[in-house]
């Protein structure tokens, strides 16, 4: 494997709900290298969305390690996190979290305007423009049906980008044909990461 841009090891996940603490994530072992392509299937409530946050710093693990681009991110306070996030990771949510009082358009330059970016508006223009949604640029969440807040042209578009720019995509979901356009699949089971293809986890 090429020089990893995520490395885990033994990381442990546990969530306080009504009956006690629940174990999320049971030592996970996970190295990713850098223009990888992986996705994690599994059933529903068996960690992958959790991995995902702890990945991104979303969501801080109990114990074990975990290195993204070489960064420790156990080793941030919030604001580090945030500032990590915003320079070298992507989020695509199941939920789309767009903000209800701004346009389709200033929604996608968001982002781009925190990070400084000059011309956030011209580029979310193109996003829209790649993803088909031009013509929406000026509508608001609740004019927009729930496929064209998340159009399949999404997933078309974040594979070529990582063609293109060779980044590493990790991808979580049910459906088995997008799993199978990964180089590697790996399976969450009750906290549990095992490979189904490729790479030992």
């Amino acid at each position: 494997m090429a020089d990893p841009i995520v490395e885990i090891k033994d990381l442990k996940l546990s969530l306080v709900g009504g009956a006690g603490p629940v174990n999320i994530l049971r030592g996970i072992d996970l190295q990713v290298a850098a223009g990888e392509t992986v996705s994690i299937v599994g059933p529903s409530g068996a960690g992958k969305t959790s991995l995902l946050m702890v990945l991104s710093g979303l969501e801080k693990a109990d114990s074990g390690a975990i290195q993204v681009s070489g960064v420790d991110l156990l080793q941030l306070d919030e604001d580090e996190l945030a500032r990590f996030r915003r320079q070298h990771v992507g989020i695509v949510f199941q939920s789309f979290h767009l903000v209800p009082t701004m346009t389709a358009l200033e929604n996608v330059a968001l982002p781009l305007e925190f990070a400084g970016v000059d011309d956030a508006m011209e580029q979310a223009a193109a996003a829209l423009q790649a993803t088909g949604l031009a013509t929406r640029q000026a509508h608001f969440q609740g004019q927009l049906s729930g496929v064209e807040q998340q159009r399949e042209k999404v997933m078309e578009l974040l594979f070529g980008l990582q063609r293109e720019f060779g980044t590493t995509l990790l991808l979580v979901t049910h459906d088995d044909k997008l799993a199978a356009r990964c180089g590697r699949t790996l399976q969450m089971t009750d906290g549990y990461l095992q490979s189904l293809t490729g790479e030992v986890a």
